[in-house]
Order: C-alpha cells, then sequence, then structure tokens
C-alpha cells in the first residue's frame, strides 16, 4: 500500500527535496526518482490534470486494463500503480514504477555494446514486441504498443518495457490524438494543438500496427548506431520471418533501407526542446 500523503508532498516540494528528472526528452512528463523516504526506489511519473473529472476516471481505468493486457501478452513489466491525486483541488493523474537500475536503460547499453552485443539487445527487446502481437487476442479492441529503444531497459538478458501512458485501449484514433495534446507538458504544445491537430494524430499510428512496431525499433537502432545499419536490417529481416510471420512481407518493405522519423517529428521535436537519454 502505497502512502499516497507522502506522494502528494513529494510531488509538491521543491526541486532538491523531490530528487533529479530521470530525463527531459520526455513528451508528457518528467519523470523523477526520490533521492530518499519511502519512494526512493520508485520513479514518479506526474501528468497534467484536466478540469473533466469523467474523463480523468476513464483514463484511470483504461490505464488499468491497458496493464493487465500488457501483462497478459507477455510483457514484462515493473510494478506500476496509477493514482489520481487532488492536488490544489485539481485531480492528477500519477504514475508510480518500481525503479530499474539506472545502468539497464537499453539505449545506453546499445551504445556501450559491441555489434554482436547490440545485435542480442535488439533480439530481446524484439522478442516483447513478437510477444505481444501474437498473444493479443483478435476481440475487437483498438490495442497499441509503443516499443521504442528508450522504452525498454534489459535487465539479466530480459527487456522490461515501462512506458503505460497514454494507455493505447479503448481510445479511438480521434481521441488518442486528443489526448496526445491534452496531456502534452510543452504549453507550445497545446498553444499550436489546432493548428497542428492531424500531425500529432498521425504520430500514434505506427503504434497500433505491428510490422511498424518493429520496424520503428530497427529505425531507432539503425539512426543510434549508423555504422551498424547493414547488420541490423539483415537481423530485422530475417527476425520477422522467425517470430513474426504473420507481418513478415509487410515489415520487410519497410528494412529495404534504414527507416527514417517522419521529419514533422524531427522538426517537433526540436521546436519544443526535447532532449536527454532515456525517456522512462
Amino acid at each position: 500500500m502505497q502512502d499516497l500523503d507522502v506522494l502528494k508532498a513529494l510531488i509538491v516540494a521543491d526541486h532538491t527535496q523531490r530528487g533529479q528528472p530521470i530525463s527531459k526528452l520526455g513528451y508528457f512528463c518528467a519523470p523523477f526518482r526520490p533521492s530518499a523516504g519511502p519512494f526512493a526506489d520508485k520513479v514518479i511519473k506526474v501528468y497534467r490534470g484536466l478540469s473533466d473529472n469523467g474523463a480523468l476516471h476513464r483514463l484511470a481505468a483504461c490505464h488499468d486494463h491497458y496493464v493487465a493486457v500488457l501483462r497478459k501478452t507477455g510483457v514484462p513489466l515493473p510494478e506500476t500503480t496509477f493514482h489520481l491525486l487532488d492536488l490544489e483541488h485539481e485531480l492528477v493523474p500519477v504514475i508510480v514504477q518500481d525503479a530499474l537500475p539506472e545502468a539497464s536503460m537499453m539505449r545506453d547499453q546499445m551504445l556501450r555494446a559491441d555489434s554482436a552485443q547490440a545485435v542480442i539487445l535488439l533480439e530481446t527487446a524484439a522478442n516483447v514486441i513478437a510477444d505481444f502481437w501474437n498473444n493479443l487476442a483478435n476481440d475487437g479492441l483498438r490495442v497499441g504498443f509503443h516499443p521504442s529503444i528508450r522504452n525498454f531497459a534489459i535487465v539479466d538478458g530480459r527487456a522490461v518495457f515501462f512506458d503505460t501512458f497514454p494507455p493505447l485501449i479503448h481510445y479511438n484514433r480521434a481521441e488518442m490524438g486528443r489526448m496526445l495534446l491534452q496531456f502534452s507538458e510543452k504549453r507550445l504544445m497545446r498553444l499550436l494543438g489546432p493548428f497542428v491537430r492531424g500531425t500529432v494524430t498521425s504520430i500514434q499510428d505506427e503504434w497500433y500496427s505491428p510490422p511498424e512496431t518493429f520496424v520503428g525499433l530497427v529505425g531507432s537502432a539503425c539512426r543510434l548506431r549508423p555504422e551498424d545499419r547493414a547488420l541490423f536490417l539483415d537481423w530485422g529481416n530475417g527476425f520477422v520471418t522467425r517470430q513474426m510471420p504473420r507481418w513478415a512481407d509487410e515489415a520487410q518493405a519497410g528494412l529495404h533501407a534504414p527507416p527514417r522519423l517522419p521529419g514533422y517529428w524531427t522538426a517537433m521535436r526540436k521546436l519544443l526542446g526535447l532532449q536527454g537519454a532515456p525517456n522512462v
């Protein structure tokens, strides 16, 4: 049982008391890990509140269901708890997760690894992608997955996924597009929302496509280690044949050359000043 009064105090505490942000790259928030106290072994993610309490309670229910689906499909997750906390008379979504070792972040391990080790790391994460899509029940629900290199840790040879927000379940495409704007930590993004809604909405499309989620992982690896692009493409083409045969043709069509990020997203990241290492 988590002490919510202590959690509230941590959230409203000044920067020194609550600990250093783990990442400044987060689109939705800057997660932090307290330096001491009962939450010192946790990562705390605080999101923007909304005036619509009904929407927030729906968000909480969707998050709980999404975590359950991730676990059911075989996606390893740290212990993850979602709260709606009343902070200054406003409900605020907060996620508390068991902290993962800093050295376990996949992005950092990919940078330290030699070429052969980098492929092993990719295979470990890709197996989670394959498990998710292969095990997902085809019951008509719109369910997505965002398995980027920045959203994985590799602990004792096992890939652990830790990005559960927004919950990619039950929301239709237009609703998820609105959420990407509503919950953005960047005020500039919220101000530009009416002008970039179509562009922002399209960001999510990859997350709901089995082949594109895999191609996205390979593309991230190619950008992170451009000297190994040919090796990663060769590995990727073989992996989908072995582990994701239902989507092999579509995935391989995206692996003829190193996958690139959409230009609009690269420009948007620069505009918003997103920076930092793994997004935890």
